[in-house]
């Protein structure tokens, strides 16, 4: 069971250092000085990379708990 755990842990990160990233993208953005639809295009894309790193997150965080309680 200590391979779930690892495994959990890696997606975990995985997804906390992308949802870093696309906090960073966004702040860039913003500095940018974007506004309308130049923005609107740029944060659309980062939403759907945004939930795809917190889905992976709470999945490796859920391996995590797993392995814990079955080892």
């Amino acid at each position: 069971m200590a391979a779930l755990i690892w495994i959990g842990a890696g997606l975990t990160l995985a997804g906390l250092a992308t949802l870093a990233w696309c906090i960073l993208v966004a702040l860039r953005a913003r500095r940018a000085g974007l506004e309308g639809a130049a923005m609107e295009a740029r944060l659309r894309r980062l939403v759907a990379l945004n939930l795809g790193a917190l889905a992976v997150s709470a999945i490796g965080l859920m391996l995590v708990v797993t392995g814990v309680i079955l080892g």
